[in-house]
């Protein structure tokens, strides 16, 4: 499978100041599964300080956090989304995020690239991050 390269997306400084300033994540597609990626990700951001938000069909609580079924249903500010879904659900996933009004960053995670979904958001006023993963990108640009 290839994975096009980004034209919409965030440079390290910005990655920088995304991963320095979110404290809410939302992780749309995060699976109860500890071998998952998703898991494993959320689970890292979780333990080096960031308020983790379940986006999931099915669970009740997954690393300890109530589950929602959709961004929608979040009733609290999300500074940032963190998505673990087909590149073809981006857009919907975009559209949900600004529907709420409060989502500052969008952040599609390694392998995932959707420039439809990416121009959505940034002409929203959101940031953009495509094809890069939040665990990665933390150990490289912050540390802990």
């Amino acid at each position: 499978m290839k994975c096009p390269i980004p034209a919409i997306t965030a440079d390290s400084e910005e990655i920088k100041e995304i991963l320095s300033t979110v404290k809410t994540i939302a992780v749309v597609g995060l699976s109860p599964n500890p071998a998952k990626d998703s898991h494993r990700v959320a689970a890292y951001l979780q333990s080096v300080g960031y308020k983790i938000v379940p986006i999931y069909p099915k669970e009740d609580e997954i690393l300890g956090e109530k589950v929602y079924r959709s961004l929608a249903e979040v009733p609290f500010k999300i500074d940032m989304i963190d998505v673990f879904r087909k590149p073809a659900a981006l857009p919907a996933i975009v559209q949900a995020a600004i529907d709420r009004g409060d989502v500052d960053v969008v952040w599609f995670q390694k392998g995932i690239v959707n420039d439809e979904a990416a121009k959505m958001a940034r002409d929203a006023g959101m940031k953009v991050v495509q094809n890069r993963c939040t665990m990665v990108d933390h150990r490289a640009l912050i540390g802990v």
